[in-house]
C-alpha cells in the first residue's frame, strides 16, 4: 500500500499541483472500480496483479483541463481517457520502482481506460486493499489486487 500512497502523492504533487488527504481504507474481496471513470493496470512479475484507479467523470476533466489548460468541454471529452492513462501510468510506474529497490520486480501492462457506465467490468476475485484518495480534484479510488507467486 505505501509505494501506491507515496507514488500518487508525488504525481498529484508535482504533476497536477495538488495535496491529497488518505480517506478510507479497506479490504475488499476484488478490484473493481466503485467510480465511472476506471483505470486498469495489470502487473506482472513474480507477483501478478491489477491495479485499478477509478474517479468519476467531473474529476477525470477537472485533471484534463489542469493538463490541457483552454481546452473546451467537448475536446475534453475527447481527451480525457489518455490523459488519465498516463496520469495512472506515471503514478504505477513510481510505485513499481519502490518495489524494485526493494528487489521486486514487477512489470506494467498497458493502462486501459474506460467509463463503467458504457461498458461492464468483471474483475476476478482477488484480496484488494481499497484506498480513498482526495484532493482538489476529487476523489481518487485506488485497488490494489496484488496476488501471489506466479510459477516459473
Amino acid at each position: 500500500m505505501n509505494p501506491f500512497l507515496s507514488a500518487t502523492a508525488l504525481v498529484f504533487r508535482d504533476v497536477l499541483g495538488a495535496q491529497l488527504v488518505r480517506g478510507r481504507t479497506q479490504l475488499r474481496d476484488r478490484p473493481s472500480p466503485g467510480l465511472e471513470i476506471a483505470v486498469f493496470i495489470e502487473l506482472k512479475g513474480p507477483k501478478e496483479g491489477l491495479v485499478v484507479y477509478s474517479m468519476n467523470l467531473e474529476s477525470a476533466l477537472k485533471i484534463t483541463r489542469r493538463l490541457l489548460p483552454g481546452k473546451d468541454r467537448d475536446t475534453l471529452l475527447e481527451e480525457y481517457r489518455d490523459v488519465m492513462g498516463e496520469l495512472a501510468n506515471m503514478i504505477t510506474g513510481n510505485a513499481i520502482q519502490a518495489f524494485m529497490k526493494s528487489g521486486q520486480v514487477l512489470d506494467l501492462g498497458v493502462p486501459v481506460v474506460f467509463d463503467v457506465r458504457t461498458r461492464e467490468t468483471r474483475v476476478a476475485a482477488m484480496p484488494t486493499l481499497q484506498l480513498n484518495l482526495y484532493s482538489r480534484y476529487g476523489l481518487l479510488e485506488t485497488n490494489i489486487a496484488l496476488g501471489g507467486e506466479t510459477a516459473s
